[in-house]
């Protein structure tokens, strides 16, 4: 991931500065130019209603499909409905059922986790038992099921998707609780008298916040291209549209021919958003690493 945004392997800028023993550590401007087209396209796609863009139901001139120009920046697609206008108008399904699913995935996900690292047990064995069987069992399988059976609305789909998150951010929350639990400032106030609640929110939770934290822009990432994968299945949602459903548009034979840029924008915006989701969140994480240094350290 380093290699991203500018080739930074080369070194031609440093994100580590060492003097002695303390190390700066800093985001580079790969990070910065994610973060800015992350910021960019959530502010459009939350106030696309207000922008002066074209209305993107609204079918243009003999509703026939034109290539991109001045009138049309992305053109238009095989209904006459502009392009560029519609892409903004995708973000907001998109972002929203990434928003969403990864949010419930950490919430439920990561409080497993913790639990199941903290009580250790038959409640971690329990616990470990459930996200076991939920990484064992298909995912693709698991979320036709769901969306079948309780239909293809907004937050239904981003449920969908929150639950097949839920196990692996599970598994990262224990891990992270585990390398914690044992550590001398929660021995320090379990001797102090603290209650297991108050060592889990006060102690380990800000610990486990950070990984977290990282986990969220990547898991946005994968969430976002897994609702695309729906779409191509027809399972996404029927109200509204989504990039993933704008690309399904744009995949048929003749209009990849005549038209490719009716799947070509919609593309480009998903990826340019999700590899700025993964590199700024994997920039995150190497940012909030914690490294020890030995006392006796010169």
């Amino acid at each position: 991931m380093d290699d991203l945004f500018g080739m930074e392997a080369a070194r031609g800028w440093e994100s580590d500065e060492q003097f002695g023993s303390i190390v700066i550590r800093r985001l580079g401007p790969g990070f910065w130019l994610a973060a800015a087209w992350i910021v960019f396209i959530v502010t459009a796609a939350a106030l696309a209603p207000w922008l002066p863009i074209a209305d993107p139901n609204e079918t243009g001139v003999g509703g026939r499909m034109e290539a991109p120009g001045w009138s049309n920046w992305f053109g238009t697609d095989n209904n006459g409905r502009d392009m560029f206008a519609r892409t903004i108008w995708g973000a907001r399904v998109s972002l929203v059922v990434g928003f969403m699913s990864i949010l419930l995935g950490i919430f439920v996900g990561g409080t497993l986790g913790m639990i199941s690292g903290y009580f250790r047990g038959m409640v971690d064995r329990v616990i470990s038992f459930v996200v076991f069987v939920l990484l064992a069992y298909p995912g693709l399988v698991l979320a036709l099921l769901i969306v079948g059976l309780a239909g293809q609305t907004l937050p239904i789909v981003a449920t969908t998707l929150g639950i097949l998150a839920i196990a692996p951010i599970a598994r990262l929350s224990r891990a992270t609780t585990l390398a914690y639990a044992e550590r001398e400032f929660v021995a320090a106030s379990r001797v102090l008298g603290a209650t297991d609640q108050r060592i889990m929110v006060h102690e380990l939770l800000p610990n486990v916040l950070i990984p977290m934290g990282a986990l969220t822009l990547l898991g946005m990432a994968i969430t976002i291209v897994a609702e695309g994968g729906l779409a191509f299945l027809g399972l996404s949602v029927e109200e509204g549209f989504s990039w993933g459903k704008m690309i399904v548009l744009g995949s048929a034979p003749r209009t990849l021919r005549e038209g490719p840029w009716v799947a070509m924008f919609p593309i480009g915006a998903m990826f340019v958003t999700v590899l700025s989701l993964n590199y700024a969140g994997d920039r995150l994480r190497e940012y909030f690493d914690v490294r020890e240094i030995g006392i006796g350290q010169s």
